[in-house]
């Protein structure tokens, strides 16, 4: 598929209060660090109305703020926003965590549609998304479920890029190129983009990009593996990676709306930290259709469809050569939005909109670390948004009603007895929205919200019965899961003046039934089959299971201008704080990040900017049954950007020395097999350009 695309491989005015927010609706967003003064644009995601205030707490990165964060993964990119943290599974392969929640909780989207990989399955399969040719990323912290799915009951993640293009108004052509090498994993990368159009009638877009990296650079410490010490080291072992990709797109533009379609590849050679001798070959492979109708008439006001098909397969190979386990996902989603004409009662203001969305996909894992069978899932959902402006603020309601199916092709061989027969189970699903944002004054916002979200078992949790070996662990499902149920609630305050703002939220979110993986206190053998302690080659045995649980946090963000002159000097805070609980068992949730806070300072002056972070993570010792404390750090990072033209071009020049003081630290976000082995990234130097054209 998409043969004509090669592929090589490569050897705080910090005074600001405030916010509590959940459900979808709109958002308000506070745009991560970057120059000072700009206004925040208004946000996608979850915003379908378009509106810029809102109760859901959202980031967004974009522009040079975007460019001076990129990471190898999108989880290094986006590691440190408020709320947000990685799983740290090695340089390669570290997802999202939003407010503690990770995996299927959190839905990662391209260009709002589905990705449709394998990363939720195993925390060692990379997402097929590099930040290198992404334009813009925003990260919804909350319940999302309304108009994502249950499965994004813990947040969004939504990475953008122009690859169809949007701009009507493109007129000959435009583009960027991008340079970056070193780090510490001595990394080589570029991308270049291309768009070419006629105003008002068409445009077209081309894009590659390449990274090559080095096993990372880390202070000197001693890997520890399944419990045993190893030589001390200096850097994460098997942890070099070659990754390739490239797009092709077009839309047509006519006067009353657009069509455009595109194709992209996208391959990643990666080493599994977790598996000296393993490489993961991944190939993602797709297709997007986008097709707007902005001036209907009538009932409605526009309508939005968006098709994709996703092709992704990724191969484990041994250190022999030899392939071990084949992973494969396919399948495709559709999504249908329709906003309806605004009406008037008096001096309120009503708008809504309303739509479909299918999403289908089909798994296979075939190999020795094969652990879960060849499965399917189908879901379909509905979904409503009202929202009223009134004398009192906005108000917002929501509903999505929900159809899941997850069935399990069982045993290849009818003589096997590791996954039993074909199966299928169905779940009816709804989630509920209400959110508030007062108008109190044109700078303070304060805003409430409430949700109710439910997320139906994933294939995984239902189906799996192996070992893992990302895990070290035995990994056994439960086909009597229920539904998860959470119901969320959040309060926020939200402060801006100028370029000074502050935000400060509040949330608590229960689960009747909260699905976790966890230790059955047994050891067990290949087979499952329960064995004593301390025989060779036994794993531990954990289970998918339900419980109750709470989870809860404080988000604080703000910048303050300090000097507006010819110097310009701008501080900035953040602080965030998640503590969850299994009720049940009265423990704690695993994998929880200590308390963080991080202060800035922007010094600019001309075309230069100097900014200094320093960043304090809480020693984490409140940690379940099984797992051990992780020690709290500093880091301090620095960052130098100059602006300057080459010709009629836009360009920055930028160099961002990370961790200075060449500190050695661990990622309570990881788990625990993986943590022992890989720190986070030692003091390292990266430099680059990016010319716009």
């Amino acid at each position: 598929m998409f043969s004509a695309i090669p592929l090589s491989r490569g050897p705080i005015n910090l005074a600001c209060l405030a916010c509590l927010a959940l459900a979808p609706p709109c958002t308000w967003a506070q745009a991560a660090p970057g120059p000072a003064g700009r206004s925040p644009s208004v946000v996608i995601t979850g915003n379908p109305l378009g509106n810029t205030p809102g109760a859901a707490p959202t980031s967004v990165l974009a522009g040079e703020a975007l460019v001076l964060r990129r990471g190898s993964t999108l989880g290094d990119t986006l590691d440190g926003l408020p709320g947000v943290s990685a799983t740290a599974f090695g340089p390669n392969a570290s997802r999202p965590v939003i407010r503690g929640l990770d995996g299927d909780r959190i839905r990662i989207l391209s260009n709002s549609g589905a990705t449709l990989d394998a990363s939720s399955l195993s925390y060692d399969h990379a997402v097929p998304l590099d930040p290198l040719v992404a334009t813009r990323i925003e990260v919804l912290r909350g319940p999302a479920a309304l108009f994502y799915g249950g499965n994004a009951i813990g947040g969004v993640i939504n990475v953008l890029d122009n690859r169809i293009p949007e701009d009507r108004g493109l007129n000959g052509s435009s583009g960027a190129a991008e340079l970056r090498g070193g780090g510490a994993a001595s990394e080589l990368g570029g991308a270049l983009t291309v768009d070419w159009g006629r105003a008002g009638a068409f445009a077209v877009h081309a894009d590659a990009f390449g990274r090559d990296a080095q096993n990372q650079k880390v202070p000197r410490y001693t890997p520890v593996a399944d419990g045993t010490a190893l030589d001390p080291a200096r850097e994460v072992r098997n942890s070099a990676s070659h990754s390739r990709g490239g797009a092709l797109g077009g839309s047509v533009f006519w006067s009353g709306g657009r069509v455009g379609m595109a194709v992209d590849t996208y391959s990643n050679r990666y080493g599994v930290v977790a598996e000296p001798d393993v490489t993961i070959n991944m190939l993602r492979d797709q297709w997007r259709l986008a097709a707007v109708l902005d001036k209907v008439g009538g009932v409605f006001r526009d309508v939005h469809l968006d098709l994709s098909a996703t092709d992704y397969v990724h191969r484990e190979i041994e250190g022999d050569g030899t392939v071990g386990t084949t992973f494969k996902s396919r399948g495709g989603d559709l999504r249908l939005q329709a906003r309806h004409a605004d009406w008037r009662a008096g001096s309120s203001k009503g708008s809504g909109v309303f739509g479909l969305q299918v999403e289908n996909s089909n798994f296979s894992a075939l190999g020795e670390e094969a652990f879960v069978p060849e499965t399917r899932t189908r879901r379909a959902g509905a979904f409503a948004l009202e929202e009223l402006l009134w004398g009192g603020g906005t108000t917002s309601l929501g509903l999505r009603l929900e159809q899941a199916r997850v069935s399990s092709g069982g045993d290849a061989d009818p003589t096997d007895d590791r996954f039993g027969k074909a199966s299928q189970r169905s779940f009816r699903l709804h989630s509920l929205s209400l959110g508030h944002v007062l108008d109190v004054s044109p700078t303070w916002r304060p805003s409430a919200s409430l949700s109710q979200s439910q997320r139906a078992p994933t294939y995984f949790e239902l189906y799996a019965n192996g070992v893992h070996a990302a895990t070290a662990a035995y990994e056994l499902g439960d086909k009597t899961l229920g539904k998860e149920q959470g119901r969320h609630a959040e309060l926020a305050a939200a402060w801006r003046q100028g370029s000074d703002h502050l935000r400060v939220g509040a949330f608590q979110t229960r689960f009747s039934n909260y699905i976790g993986l966890d230790d059955a206190g047994a050891q067990v053998d290949e087979a499952g089959q329960v064995v004593p302690d301390g025989t060779p080659d036994a794993v531990p045995l954990y289970r998918f299971q339900s419980a109750r649980a709470r989870l809860q946090g404080v988000e604080i963000d703000g910048a303050k201008r300090l000097l507006d002159g010819r110097w310009q000097l701008d501080a900035t805070a953040k602080f965030d704080l998640t503590r969850g609980t299994n009720t049940d068992r009265n423990e704690p949730l695993p994998r929880l990040s200590g308390w963080r806070l991080g202060l800035g300072l922007d010094a600019s002056t001309g075309p230069w900017t100097t900014r200094l972070e320093v960043t304090r993570v809480a020693r984490q010792a409140r940690v379940p049954a099984g797992d051990t404390a992780t020690a709290g750090y500093t880091l301090v990072n620095l960052s130098l950007r100059l602006r300057f033209t080459l010709g009629a071009s836009d360009a920055v020049a930028f160099a961002k020395l990370g961790n200075a003081t060449n500190e050695l630290a661990y990622n309570a976000s990881a788990i625990q097999t993986i943590r022992g082995l890989s720190p986070l990234p030692g003091r390292a130097l990266l430099a680059g350009v990016r010319v716009a054209f």
